[in-house]
């Protein structure tokens, strides 16, 4: 009888909860996307004061991969209630017009943003440590990238790994380890 329990939370856990709606902007928006004016250190220290980690999710407008993550990544109910319970997303456009405030003090539109931290396709997602110091970019800062569409376990492994603060081992288990682990304990059947 376990068994037959365990395949069925598997199966629900897989199942999308709802595709997110398309703002006027052509951007997909969720619940657990923040509505900021896009200053970078004021958004760090909101997401301190929550307890969560800062993470910016640049999309665009008919990009079939951001849909993709919209469609099958981000609604599975563990990948969505893992970022609502554990992330501070902020939105970005990557032909976006929207001014926003970088960790080194510049202010200029998303666009540029983008251009600056050597940003060319989406979705692209910087993770950002709790403290940054002055005078560093976003991009500088990052503890990790995820750049381009992936699937469910690869992203709900990046961002536990970001999140448990992994990148921190010193080498010991950087994101390709921990993550050919757990695909192996998925496999196998023996995840926590």
């Amino acid at each position: 009888m376990r068994p037959i329990l365990t395949l069925m939370t598997a199966l629900l856990l897989a199942l999308p909860v709802a595709a997110a709606e398309l703002g006027d902007d052509g951007l997909h928006k969720t619940d657990w996307m923040r509505d900021t004016f896009k200053d970078l250190p004021a958004d760090l220290a909101e997401a301190n004061d929550e307890g969560k980690r800062l993470m910016i999710l640049f999309e665009q407008r008919g990009c079939i991969y951001c849909a993709e993550m919209h469609e099958k990544v981000f609604p599975r109910e563990d990948v969505a209630n893992y970022l609502r319970e554990n992330y501070f997303v902020v939105q970005m456009n990557l032909h976006g017009d929207t001014e926003i405030v970088d960790f080194d003090g510049e202010t200029l539109t998303e666009k540029k943003a983008a251009r600056k931290w050597g940003l060319l396709f989406t979705p692209s997602i910087l993770f950002l440590p709790e403290d940054v110091p002055e005078n560093m970019t976003a991009m500088q800062a990052a503890v990790a990238m995820m750049p381009g569409a992936f699937g469910a376990g690869t992203t709900l492994d990046m961002l536990t790994w970001v999140n448990e603060k992994r990148y921190e081992l010193d080498g010991e288990e950087d994101f390709q380890r921990y993550h050919a682990r757990r695909i192996k304990e998925r496999n196998d059947g023996s995840t926590e």
